[in-house]
Parts: C-alpha cells; structure tokens; sequence
C-alpha cells in the first residue's frame, strides 16, 4: 500500500529546502463544503498533490478544507488546474502571498479534523452560509471613512501584537474558540453599527460574520480573502494600504511585511522588533519576539536558562526535561514577557 504520509527525518527534509534552488511559491485557500468521507477525501487528496510537490499543512474535515501549502512555481498552472478539477474547489480564491521566498514549508502533512478552525460553535444551531457582506480593499477603505464605522481583529493576540488595520479593536485573545464571545460582548451594545471583521485569509471571519449575524448584529461586513487579499487589491489597484505592521503567518516565515512601521517589541529587551520565532529549546519551544541581538545573545532562545539547557549533553537534557519549569510550560502561546533578570540554570 502507498504511504500516504512522509517518513523522513523533519531535519533532513528542512535542510533539503533550504539548499534547494527550486523556485516555490506560498499560497493559502479554504472552502465551506459538505465532504461525506472526509478520510477518503484525504488520502485521495494526499496522493494528487504529492505528486505535484505541494508542501504545507491541509485540514479536512466535513464542513470543508483549509490550506496553507507551497508548490514548484512551474507546478503553479497544474496544481490550480488540479484543484479547480475538484468540483466545490472550482474557482475558489488562492490567497498567494506577498513577501515569499519559497521556504515557507518542507513537507506535505494533510489532517482529518472535526473542523477545519476550532471555533466551538455548534453549528447546528445557526445558518453558517449567511455570512456577512464581503468587501474589498476599496470598499473597506470607503467604509472606514464612515464615521462609526467598527473594526474588529478576530486573530489572537500574537497575530494581532506585529501588525493590524488602523483603528482595530483587538481582543487579547489566544484563540478562535475565545474570541468569539470575547468579541459579542464587547459589541453587546453596537448591533446597529456597521461592525467589519478580519484575519489573515478570511476562513475565521465567514464563521464569525454569520454567528453575529445569528446573534442579532445588524450590519456585519468582512474583508473578503482578508489581509492578504486586501494588500494585494490595494497594490495592484494603487490604494491606500490602511494595515500598520506585519502580518503574522502560520509556517516557517512567521510574517510578510506589509508595511514598514514596526509596532511591536522585543519581548527581552524592549526595542523595536518584529519578528517572531520559537525558542530554540524545544523542551520550551514558546512563541516569542526577539531582536537581532537577544538573539546572539541567548543563541536564538527565549531565556538563559534555555540557552544554558542547550548547551547540555542530550543525555542529559532527556534526564532532565519535565523537571526544570521553562518559559514554554508557565505561559500560553505569545504571552512570554522577558522584561526582567533572567536567571541561567544551576546544577547541583
């Protein structure tokens, strides 16, 4: 029986990217769809694209897909040829992204899921196909002049913390799941008002649009194909770009700029920074924000304390994880805040 999944060491398979001359390209999709055999769907789906080379992280589930993937750039024209061969994919949207270099992901994993973004929502209780009025650049940029006129971030936290849409409410939020009546209560009082949500491809806000609705909001709007879509229309058609930062992204880039302000910070030092990255201690491995030079100086950690555990025989690393407390089992993801002494470790 073929394998439906990769077998080789992810080390082996991030060095072969890296010193690969391929020219690859980064794209992201999704689609509501009743999938009957979601299993089937994947497996058939895996051996399509192997094929073409398509790297990336695909979840199937019965509601539909959602990818984040790259593919050969002279396998561009075939693999949209491919996917728009699947009936409920023909024509939909390939968000490509904006400052790409190809090394964005190095294997083919596609999952089965209960759903393809954890929302928490019981989907039988609402009509997920009435979703809010989906705008572009130029209408949101129309809309946004109206006075009253409320815009919402619906990413988490880390997403939200390096780049966003002037004037945005941004929920302080981990998750999806957390957002959604994090967001209905803020605006439990603004169900008239002209309320436009966002994200990074559009997949969250088509759920949250029609929950909204459901919950009695009026006048709900979203940026359709989110900002990566949005910043395309705005380049192309030469319109004023109205999002400050970066936009974080979900594989090995972190972010594409969009514009050149930086708003965030360093999480060890304070200066101005943007750029995300995992603690290279991967008995730690937290999201964090980190400098140039925190990086030297804690060789691409979030901590001394993990710079000093990577620096320990791997025997003795496996005899210590799970007794030492580092920064990736006391927070959640992106809330590590490094503005104090920081200890190294002691061993006795």
């Amino acid at each position: 029986m073929k394998r439906l999944y990769n077998r080789i060491n992810n080390d082996e398979l991030k060095d072969r990217l890296l010193n690969s001359d391929e020219k690859r390209i980064t794209l992201s999709f999704y689609q509501y769809h009743n999938i009957s055999d979601p299993q089937q769907f994947r497996n058939d789906l895996y051996e399509r694209w192997e094929k073409l080379g398509v790297y990336g992280r695909i979840y199937v589930a019965k509601e539909g897909i959602n990818g984040q993937i790259s593919i050969p750039e002279a396998n561009r024209e075939a693999f949209k040829k491919d996917a728009y061969d699947i009936p409920f994919l023909n024509g939909i949207r390939l968000n490509f992204a904006i400052e790409d270099d190809g090394k964005s992901f190095y294997k083919l994993k596609i999952k089965v899921r209960e759903k393809i973004v954890a929302d928490g929502l019981d989907d039988s209780t609402f009509d997920a196909t009435k979703r809010g009025k989906g705008l572009s650049a130029k209408e949101y940029n129309q809309l946004t002049d109206q006075e009253g006129t409320i815009i919402v971030d619906m990413r988490n936290h880390y997403e939200s913390e390096v780049g966003y849409f002037e004037n945005a409410i941004r929920p302080d939020v981990e998750t999806f799941r957390e957002a959604l009546p994090v967001v209905e209560d803020m605006l439990e009082d603004k169900k008239d008002s002209n309320i436009i949500m966002y994200c990074t491809g559009g997949i969250r806000c088509e759920k949250a649009s029609a929950y909204y609705l459901h919950k009695g909001f009026q006048n709900v709007f979203m940026v359709e194909g989110g900002i990566i879509e949005y910043s395309r229309q705005c380049e192309k058609e030469g319109l004023p770009n109205k999002f400050i930062g970066k936009n974080f992204v979900f594989d090995e880039r972190m972010g594409e700029r969009i514009s050149n302000e930086v708003v965030a910070k360093c999480h060890q030092c304070g200066k101005p920074c943007d750029t995300h990255k995992n603690c290279a201690n991967d008995a730690c491995h937290i999201l964090f924000i980190q400098c140039d030079e925190c990086a030297e100086k804690y060789d691409d950690s979030c901590s001394k304390l993990c710079s000093d555990f990577n620096e320990l025989p791997e025997e003795k690393q496996e005899e210590l994880k799970g007794t030492i407390e580092f920064n990736g089992t006391k927070f959640g993801k992106g809330r590590y805040k490094a503005f104090k002494k920081d200890e190294g470790l002691i061993l006795s």
